[in-house]
């Protein structure tokens, strides 16, 4: 696989995805809209930097030389591997693979980090299916060695060698499982997450006293709602959704306090609010 790598959406995981491929030697072009705060996407790329000398002893820093930023999805034509992290919108996922196929990216290994939705659907707009594989990084990226790798009937068995080789790279490895909305992951941990903020709801348990309890007794690292916040209370919304259209079943449906936080503006640790608070004190929501 060649050594270009274009992400494109530079949110937190995008952005974290480019750092990690500038962390293996490889050059990445990170691509998101004009008015995009390249800025604070700069930001980002460098207390990432710093986070690697402090915590990760011995492994590589990235050079951010390697990172070229663009608001132009033309510049991801000449990639070996495109990265597609864009927001969990369905509509805005399809427009993005229907331009990338407008473009002329042909050849390349066209890689979907969704949350939920189906790889099919998106592959469908692809110039070649059989290039296009789901790759569900987890947040921190960095930190996390284990990747989803999403197989639809159309990828091939040799996309599915590049994908895994490229991850390798990176220092993770990927598990394959078949495509189906929200995969193996996020079809268990959506269902958990709703559920504890419904006893939130329900006045059951405190977040901090759900959490506790998946920490003490089950080994969770941070349990569901901590979680949650880190993934960004919008995007599990939005998996929600995805979910409980696709299978129609009531344990889908987003918790009325998940939609209140969401839509008071208190969408986890990247709003310093969510079940808790980040930055000023951690009570509880």
């Amino acid at each position: 696989m060649p050594d270009r790598v274009a992400v494109i959406g530079a949110g937190v995981i995008g952005t974290s995805v480019a750092y990690s491929c500038a962390q293996a030697g490889r050059a990445v072009t990170l691509i998101d809209r004009p008015d995009k705060d390249w800025g604070e996407v700069r930001r980002a790329l460098r207390r990432q930097q710093r986070l690697t000398r402090l915590t990760a002893a011995g492994a590589p820093v990235a050079d951010l030389d390697r990172i070229a930023c663009s608001a132009e999805l033309a510049d991801a034509v000449d990639a070996g591997l495109v990265i597609e992290n864009v927001v969990e919108d369905r509509d805005v996922k399809r427009a993005v693979h229907a331009r990338l196929r407008e473009l002329g990216v042909t050849g390349a290994v066209i890689a979907v980090n969704t949350s939920a939705i189906p790889i099919a659907e998106l592959a469908a707009e692809a110039a070649d299916p059989a290039l296009v594989v789901g790759v569900h990084f987890m947040n921190p990226v960095p930190a996390i060695d284990t990747v989803e790798v999403v197989r639809t009937p159309a990828t091939s068995a040799a996309t599915l060698e590049a994908i895994e080789d490229f991850l390798g790279t990176l220092g993770k490895r990927g598990v394959v499982v078949n495509d189906a909305p929200g995969f193996v992951i996020n079809r268990i941990l959506m269902v958990m997450v709703n559920q504890a903020a419904q006893l939130v709801d329900e006045g059951v348990a405190s977040p901090h006293a759900i959490d506790q309890l998946f920490k003490g007794c089950l080994g969770h690292e941070m349990g569901p709602l901590r979680t949650a916040d880190l993934i960004g209370l919008d995007t599990v919304v939005r998996t929600l959704e995805v979910l409980h259209e696709a299978r129609q079943e009531p344990l889908f449906a987003p918790a009325d306090r998940l939609r209140e936080l969401v839509g008071s503006g208190c969408l986890g640790m990247k709003a310093g609010r969510g079940f808790y608070g980040y930055g000023g004190g951690s009570r509880d929501a």
